[in-house]
């Protein structure tokens, strides 16, 4: 059994991941103690709702740097959501505001695109199940069908500027990144925690990696 660390910033579905990772029978430590960050064996960076507001509370309580210094270690570290977009450089969303800067490139909304019924557009944010085109096979993603669904909610997304790291891609009217992959670093756009059978292999993986 592996201990997983989940980052507590008030601004992620923290029980739900808990709860998954216990499912596939590893142990779940939700906190927001730097020290313990610093030294998790795993860590996973969840988060709901807004960028700005999000990683104004990380620096709040100092976990921006805690998470950069725990990167620089080279251990596994798992973003989820909005925890992939905090990962990169800059989000426009309510303004410009500056990210973690462990990925370069940025988070934009989803342009207006149409829909299959004629004169409506695509709703945003892109809520449900849709289907994942591996790029590149992520140690995570072993053993998962072609074209595995998972769960989306989201109105932005990221464009990574170094296209190597994209481990999936997903159509919703543009074909956007929707998992990253970069050594011992990890990061979807969707949650694999309300994804069923495929999320739940994905952080099974994830523990034992």
């Amino acid at each position: 059994m592996n201990t997983i660390t989940i980052i507590d910033y008030g601004m992620g579905n923290l029980r739900s991941v808990a709860k998954a990772i216990e499912h596939v029978g590893h142990r779940a430590v939700v906190s927001a103690d730097k020290s313990l960050i610093r030294t998790a064996d795993r860590l996973i960076l969840p988060g709901v709702g807004a960028f700005r507001d999000a990683i104004a509370r990380l620096k709040e309580l100092g976990l921006d740097d805690t998470i950069r210094d725990y990167h620089a270690t080279g251990r596994p570290l798992l973003g989820i959501c909005l925890g992939l977009q905090l990962l990169f450089e800059v989000s426009e969303e309510e303004g410009l505001h500056q990210g973690l800067g462990i990925l370069k490139g940025d988070v934009v909304r989803f342009p207006l695109m149409p829909s299959s019924v004629p004169g409506e557009s695509l709703k945003v944010p892109h809520m449900g199940w849709n289907e994942l085109d591996i790029v590149r096979p992520a140690p995570i993603l072993a053993d998962l069908p072609p074209r595995p669904s998972v769960y989306f909610v989201h109105s932005y997304y990221v464009r990574p500027q170094d296209e190597s790291v994209i481990a999936t891609k997903t159509d919703y009217g543009i074909s956007f990144t929707s998992m990253i992959w970069k050594d011992q670093l990890f990061a979807s756009q969707f949650h694999p925690e309300k994804s069923q059978r495929v999320g739940l292999s994905m952080l099974q993986r994830f523990a034992e990696f």
